[in-house]
C-alpha cells in the first residue's frame, strides 16, 4: 500500500530524515514510534508533501513523491496532524463536509458511520468546532479525514493530552478502520496503544530507523526500549 525508501528530508538546510525506509501493506495498522524530536512527524509531512524531501514514496505502487499535498490526499492518502487543525468557526457537520471527497460511486464511510463511532459528534454537530474539548476537536480532526474515503491514513499522536475514556475511543476507532480495509500508520508515543493494536511496528531515532519488528520483539528487546524510547 506505502512503500518508503531512502526518504531524506530538510528544513532548509537542516537535515532531518536521513534515508527512511518503511512499508505500510492493506489493511495493517503500524507503529511508528520515537521520541519527540526523532524524525516521526516530519516523516509524515514528508510523505505528504508538506517539507521538501527526496528519495522514492508510492501509494498503491504510484508515484507521490513532488506531488502537491491535495493531489496526494486525492489519489487515497489521508493525515491527520498533530495540532488537530479544525475550522473553529464552523459546525461539527460543516467540518465534516469539508472533508468529504465527492465523486466516489461508493464511499467506504458516511456521516452516519462518523457518528456511530462517536457519539459525542453526534450530539454537538450543529455546535462550532472552536469550542469543542480538546478530546472532541479530535475525534472531529479523525472523522473529518476519513470523509476523504483515503486507502491509508497517518494519523500523528492521536492520544496526547486525552482523558484515559477517550484514548480508548481512539483505539476503538482505529481497529474500526482496520475492519474496514483501512490503513493506518500510526505516529505515537503511548507504547501500551502502539504496541496493542498494531502488527509492526519501527522505531526512529535521530532522523532514521533503528528497529524494524513485531510488538512482541519490540517488548523483548531491552536495549532499544532503554535506548531509543524510555524517557
Amino acid at each position: 500500500m506505502l512503500q518508503v525508501d531512502k526518504l531524506h528530508a530538510y528544513y532548509g538546510k537542516s537535515h532531518v530524515l536521513h534515508g527512511v525506509n518503511l512499508n505500510v501493506q492493506p489493511g495493517e495498522i503500524v507503529a511508528l514510534l520515537g521520541r519527540n524530536g526523532s524524525g516521526r512527524s516530519t516523516t509524515a509531512k514528508a510523505i505528504m508533501g508538506l517539507v521538501d524531501a527526496t528519495g522514492e514514496v508510492r501509494l498503491r505502487d504510484r508515484p507521490i513523491l513532488g506531488r502537491k499535498p491535495f493531489e496526494i490526499a486525492r489519489l487515497g492518502l489521508g493525515y491527520v496532524p498533530e495540532n488537530r487543525d479544525v475550522f473553529p468557526k464552523l459546525t461539527v457537520h460543516q467540518n465534516l463536509m469539508l472533508g468529504e471527497q465527492r465523486g466516489r460511486s461508493k464511499p467506504r464511510w458516511s456521516y452516519d458511520d462518523m457518528y456511530r463511532l462517536f457519539p459525542r459528534l453526534k450530539e454537538r454537530q450543529h455546535t462550532a468546532a472552536g469550542v469543542l474539548s480538546g478530546g472532541e476537536q479530535q475525534m472531529l480532526t479523525l472523522c473529518r479525514t476519513l470523509m476523504g474515503d483515503p486507502d491509508l491514513i497517518m494519523i500523528d499522536e492521536p492520544t496526547e493530552g486525552l482523558a484515559p475514556m477517550i484514548v480508548e475511543l481512539v483505539a476503538e476507532y482505529l481497529q474500526a478502520l482496520k475492519e474496514r480495509g483501512v490503513s493506518v500508520l500510526l505516529i505515537e508515543q503511548k507504547l501500551t496503544i502502539a504496541l496493542t493494536i498494531s502488527q509492526r511496528c519501527y522505531v526512529m531515532g535521530h532522523g532514521s530507523i533503528v528497529f524494524e519488528g513485531t510488538p512482541a520483539e519490540l517488548r523483548s528487546n531491552a536495549y532499544i526500549r532503554k535506548e531509543w524510547l524510555e524517557v
